[in-house]
């Protein structure tokens, strides 16, 4: 049976603990009763249209006739309720349908409290009398104590779900002795002992007894099911081998046993026998080569064996298995080349092969969707190919520590998605390329330990994105760019070159006091940085009395230009007026830029003719700075007493963060102007405003006069989400801690002039819990209906996957055209669109027409589609954002014919 409908598990449970109390009405016969019990279930339910006809059906002779009720010998057994737009609680006295064993009430409106937890209690031992009972699903239920011996005596029992609670002690032997049963999910438990040696449940399809304690070895019994698709034990501390007769199960394609301590090699036969889809197998003992034969069914998506003792040459097959999305095998010693198809294998996004012993030289293509290429420590060589630039796709590239020589190709800055490089530790020498100002998104460059020369390309200081630079340990001269210091560096290190000069001002402090170590011709005025003092004498010829002339000349011509400058300034721009005493504000400055206006700039453009936007914690102003011929926003917080509390709280979340991040898809925050009864966020200004505008008000002409006949057609859509998503993703990977944004939405998605997306309002936003904690939680729910996800809406619990829902629900947007808060039938946009895919509906139909074209129709499904999958209900469904990230680039590539082949394939579903 599918776990897609486990979102209503506490229903059926609630259904079973009443149910050993069933009420016995001895006036009426038994038809009678069940009569009287569905006409006053309907009426609780108010009396819904669409249950209208119930009353005709129980004028009948039997209340059997009604479509929806399902009788065994007279008797109501399973009520189907889906889609009834039932929005009420369910009521108790529907237990005195005596025989009831089934009730559908999928895709109603049932109000949150039957999702809510149960108080702390074991399993009930009573569970024992239900001899017929077939599916017990209690996840999620706060079950505590030991799994009782009795579940051994519900022989009927197909399906058994514990997950997710707080059980504890030993699988009960009996439990695998059931015959009938065939799944079980006992995962993320506090299980401990061995999993029982002896099974004769030989139905079983399905085990995932994940994330506990488990000890000892995995049972040999597993090997005899012959009907096993899925062996998931991960997360455990089971040791010894795996018994060879698991690789034999011809209907096994789902095999995840990482963070064990498996040892010994793994079955030859994996993949022989089965069409294989999942092989994850990291972080154990394991030694010996990589099955030969994994894709063998042509089916297998993914090869995770990292952190192991894996040796050998990886398997010539692999080079011929187009279905792979991801391969990592980093950390073993694993040796030889990689085999030339799987370079460029079709739908592979991910190839980790880190810290192997891999040889040979770096390919000319590589697949249109790899996004991730990570081949650190290893022994490649030659030179970085001129046909990189035909990697459009990377994202991450870190080849550190390799023996790749030769120069830095211009055509490595044709990469507009890269976030990450790492070229250290190899033998690569020459310039800098100018041309890596096209690197917009880059967040981490590492070039260290090269024999790079020549300069600073200044171009360096124009990164918006950039967080980290490292060129220690080369030979590179000249003067350090002083547009380097406008860069908010959380990493700097410049050490052991030929630098000379003066240091940018921004860096004289103690926060980067060993990055220019080992220059001896630089300096600094600070003395707390490891340099000399600039003002002391020096015999660099910096300093000779030719440049000393040449400079003072400069600068003699500097001080007229700015004395006229200033003249200028003081004509055109307003004066600042002095505070009377006592009546204005004393205003204090938090800068995370470098300006040059002031509040009388500020205050006097917070007018009504100038707002442009305005939300829950204040209003967004348009602000013209005549002196810098510029323009800002200006999000006024205030009230007519102090500062209230939550205003002040969000006041505070959105400086604490956007002023400690940079990154060309997150709005940027130049400075924030704070007084006792008003705070003024300053940004940047986004002259396209919000793409809800764009999408549902159809307000384009009103944005800017430049966008008058601009319409936002696919291609722009499609822009704006890999823009988005490429903010969520530095968010959510690529800051410590990662920030939860919380209030993701299209209204909340800035678009410049260019159609950039600019991730914005981070008024909610929280930094994400320590390292090794799933979640953390906030007092209230905070955000806007239609995006919030289901999970925190319940338990007001938080990660990242709100975020990931609230971003699936901004991708339907861009797809279908509808409001977050319009899908159909009076549901949300993301409960209509998991239906309407769910019903096999043609996703085609779907789409926006205002833009729908033949030549878009592959993508849009595509995106559809990754829409789907980050608002499933179950969180550990959604993929994360660096994974939703690589899907929309590999969107871009994708073809009409493959869209098609979906349309007619029901496999190729999601």
């Amino acid at each position: 049976m599918s776990k897609l409908a486990r979102t209503f598990s506490h229903i059926h449970f609630k259904l079973l603990l009443l149910a050993l109390s069933l009420s016995q009405v001895n006036s009426q016969s038994h038809a009678d009763q069940e009569q009287a019990v569905l006409l006053k279930l309907k009426t609780y339910w108010q009396n819904p249209p669409s249950i209208s006809h119930l009353a005709q059906s129980l004028n009948s002779s039997s209340h059997c006739s009604w479509p929806e009720i399902t009788c065994l010998n007279n008797s109501v057994v399973e009520l189907s309720l889906k889609n009834k737009t039932i929005n009420k609680t369910i009521p108790s006295f529907i237990c005195d349908l005596q025989n009831l064993k089934v009730i559908d009430l999928n895709y109603n409106n049932i109000p949150a409290s039957i999702g809510r937890k149960f108080q702390p209690a074991k399993l009930p031992s009573s569970f024992k009398q239900l001899k017929k009972l077939r599916t017990l699903w209690m996840s999620e239920a706060n079950l505590i104590g030991e799994i009782p011996d009795m579940v051994g005596d519900m022989t009927a029992l197909e399906v058994l779900d514990l997950s997710s609670n707080e059980l504890r002690g030993k699988i009960p032997t009996s439990l695998f002795l059931l015959r009938n049963l065939k799944e079980i999910y006992l995962f993320s438990n506090n299980l401990s002992g061995e999993i029982p040696q002896v099974i004769e449940a030989s139905n079983l399809t399905a085990m995932d007894l994940s994330g506990n304690n488990l000890n000892g070895r995995i049972p040999s019994d597993v090997g005899k099911l012959e009907g096993l698709s899925g062996l998931v034990l991960f997360f455990n501390q089971l040791s010894g081998e795996i018994p060879e007769s698991i690789g034999r199960i011809s209907t096994l394609t789902d095999v995840r046993l990482f963070g064990n301590n498996l040892s010994g090699t793994l079955p030859p036969d994996f993949g022989r026998y089965s069409m294989l889809e999942r092989f994850e197998v990291s972080s154990n003992k394991l030694t010996g080569k990589l099955p030969e034969h994994l894709c063998y069914g042509g089916k297998l998506l993914g090869v995770v064996a990292f952190d192991n003792n894996l040796t050998g040459e990886l398997p010539k097959s692999l080079g011929n298995c187009g279905s792979l999305t991801i391969v990592d095998i980093s950390g073993n010693g694993l040796k030889g080349s990689i085999p030339s198809g799987l370079w460029i294998s079709l739908n592979l996004q991910m190839l980790m092969i880190s810290d192997n012993n891999f040889t040979g030289e770096l390919p000319k293509k590589v697949s249109q969707s790899l996004s991730r290429l990570e081949i650190s420590s290893n022994k490649f060589f030659g030179q970085i190919p001129d046909e990189v630039n035909s990697w459009k796709s990377l994202v991450v590239f870190k080849a550190s520590n390799n023996l790749l020589n030769g120069t830095i190709p211009t055509a490595l800055t044709a990469l507009p998605f890269l976030t990450t490089l790492l070229l250290d530790q190899n033998q690569l020498h020459g310039f800098l390329p100018s041309a890596i100002i096209s690197w917009r998104s880059l967040n981490s460059l590492n070039l260290s330990q090269n024999k790079l020369s020549g300069p600073i390309p200044e171009e360096i200081g124009f990164l918006p994105s950039l967080l980290e630079l490292d060129l220690s340990r080369n030979q590179i001269s000249g003067l350090i760019p002083p547009n380097l210091g406008l860069l908010r560096l959380t990493l700097l290190n410049l050490s052991s070159n030929l630098l000379i000069g003066s240091i940018p001002k921004q860096f004289e402090n103690t926060a980067y006091s060993n990055s220019f170590l080992n220059n001896p011709g630089l300096c600094a005025s600070s003395p707390h940085i490891n340099l000399e003092n600039c003002r002391s004498p020096k015999k660099s010829s910096i300093h000779s009395p030719q440049n000393t002339a040449r400079i003072s000349g400069s600068a003699i011509g500097l001080f007229v230009l700015i004395l006229a400058f200033s003249f200028f300034m003081i004509k055109l721009c307003p004066k600042r007026k002095q505070p009377r005493h006592g009546s204005e504000p004393k205003w204090e400055y938090t800068r995370f830029e470098d300006i040059t206006f002031t509040e009388a700039q500020i205050l006097p453009e917070l007018i009504e003719e100038n707002k442009i936007g305005s939300g829950g914690s204040g209003n967004v102003y348009r602000v013209d700075l005549i002196c810098s011929d510029s323009v800002v926003a200006a999000k006024v917080i205030s009230n007519n007493k102090k500062l209230e509390h939550t205003l002040e709280t969000q006041f505070r979340a959105e400086v604490g963060i956007l002023g400690r991040i940079r990154h060309l898809n997150v709005v940027k925050l130049i400075c924030c102007l704070s007084s006792e009864t008003k705070n003024v966020l300053v940004y940047e200004y986004v002259e396209n405003r919000s793409l809800d505008l764009w999408l549902h008000k159809h307000q384009a002409a009103t944005v800017s006069s430049s966008t008058k006949n601009v319409i936002l057609d696919w291609p722009r859509r499609l822009h704006v989400a890999i823009g988005a998503a490429q903010g969520l993703c530095y968010m959510h990977h690529d800051c410590s801690p990662p920030i939860i944004h919380r209030d993701v939405k299209s209204s909340n998605i800035l678009l410049d002039s260019e159609f950039n997306a600019k991730i914005a309002d981070f008024g909610l936003a929280k930094l994400s819990s320590k390292q090794g904690e799933e979640t953390i939680t906030v007092s209230a729910v905070a955000g806007s209906c239609g995006y919030i996800a289901p999970e925190y809406a319940r338990t007001t619990r938080i990660n990242e996957k709100i975020d990931v829902y609230s971003f699936g629900v901004v991708l339907l947007e861009l797809t279908t055209g509808r409001e977050a808060n319009h899908g159909d039938e009076n549901r949300s946009l993301a409960e209509w669109a998991q239906h309407y895919f769910q019903d096999d509906n043609s996703i085609v139909d779907a789409l926006d027409e205002e833009i729908k074209e033949d030549c878009y129709l592959d993508q849009m499904y595509n995106v559809f589609k990754v829409g789907i999958q980050c608002t499933t209900t179950l969180p550990s469904r959604r993929p994360c954002m660096r994974k939703v990230l690589q899907m929309l680039v590999q969107s871009r590539h994708s073809c009409n014919y493959e869209y098609k082949n979906a349309e007619n394939d029901s496999d190729s579903r999601i």
